[in-house]
């Protein structure tokens, strides 16, 4: 079958950033950890992608005040741009750019080798797909009902500071627990298509929320079917794509794999404003509108939090004492 390749070269484009980043992330980590004999000095502000909850936290607080938190600057730009890519391409973040969306396409390639994988009963697949919902209400819950003064007690916290140092230390230090809830979520995604993206991941609840106000359709012309489920058979979220005139899902992720593997000639194809395009240009908006953010954070001189060294290193030293801030008064104390 045809396959979209356009796509591959973005999401492994990515992830060669990604691993980039980690490793000048670990190079810092070195830098605090051995006061500067080791390492290095430099933290590359797009490390700030991995912290969503802070991210989400620091959005409210834009919203709220008109100011950009200082503390993880490039987080919320990051943020925005994948927001922004949504609306105007769909849940196209997840299929194109997210390390764990493509580490979850070949962890299922692996278990249809092993032939180990297999789809739920759809009556299990609705109701598990409900919990990324219910995450998701929790987190938007849990942070707009914040004070402004909670809201920027925890902003400011050593906690809040540190939350990337700590997240790489929750990876290098790794405890028994950690190390096997990951492994059943590995074991899970190979046996079961997309299990951590379908079921449990909020963010990607967030985005197929605002990926329906996406004006980027993939519309199915009826008249030229032949009803060969190609389409299903690609479709990473289990759509019945071959029954549909518009696939209008907030579990479509953009893929644009159906339409790729549609033997028909403009059977399947993408739309924009009732007016058709051609999908492989898809591959353009969808840098363009994700970079475009990611440029302003850049030229406005916003990208990067200019916390001095000494300040990490300080913080650092607690790093094991840290905990998440439970009331403005704790989140107070931290950041004293």
């Amino acid at each position: 079958m045809k396959k979209n390749i356009n796509r591959k070269y973005i999401q492994f484009f990515f992830l060669v950033i990604i691993l980039y980043i980690g490793y000048e992330f670990h190079n810092f980590v070195l830098y605090i950890n051995s006061n500067g004999i080791l390492g290095s000095l430099y933290r590359p502000p797009s490390v700030e992608a991995f912290l969503p909850i802070s991210s989400l936290m620091s959005f409210y607080y834009f919203l709220q005040t008109g100011q950009i938190h200082y503390y993880h600057p490039a987080g919320l730009f990051i943020f925005l741009g994948i927001l922004f890519t949504s609306f105007i391409v769909g849940k196209s973040f997840c299929s194109w750019i997210c390390p764990f969306g493509l580490l979850s396409e070949y962890l299922n390639k692996l278990g249809i080798k092993l032939k180990i994988s297999f789809n739920l009963p759809k009556i299990l697949d609705s109701s598990l797909r409900s919990l990324k919902y219910l995450l998701l209400a929790f987190f938007t819950f849990a942070i707009f009902s914040m004070s402004i003064d909670g809201l920027k007690g925890f902003l400011d916290s050593d906690y809040n500071l540190l939350a990337d140092v700590k997240m790489y230390y929750f990876f290098a230090k790794i405890s028994t627990f950690a190390m096997i809830v990951l492994a059943v979520l590995v074991l899970l995604s190979i046996v079961i298509k997309n299990f951590w993206c379908r079921f449990l991941c909020p963010y990607g609840a967030l985005l197929g929320i605002i990926g329906l106000l996406s004006p980027v359709k993939i519309k199915r012309e009826s008249t030229t079917c032949i009803d060969c489920k190609l389409c299903d058979k690609v479709c990473p979220s289990n759509i019945e794509v071959s029954k549909v005139n518009y696939v209008i899902s907030d579990e479509c992720s953009s893929c644009y794999e159906c339409v790729t593997v549609c033997p028909k000639k403009d059977t399947l194809f993408t739309t924009a404003f009732k007016r058709k395009f051609d999908h492989k240009k898809i591959m353009y908006i969808i840098l363009a509108s994700y970079w475009l953010f990611v440029l302003i954070g850049i030229f406005s001189n916003k990208w990067t939090n200019n916390i001095p060294i000494e300040k990490y290193i300080e913080v650092n030293k607690k790093a094991d004492q840290l905990t998440h801030p439970r009331s403005i008064k704790e989140a107070k104390e931290f950041k004293e």
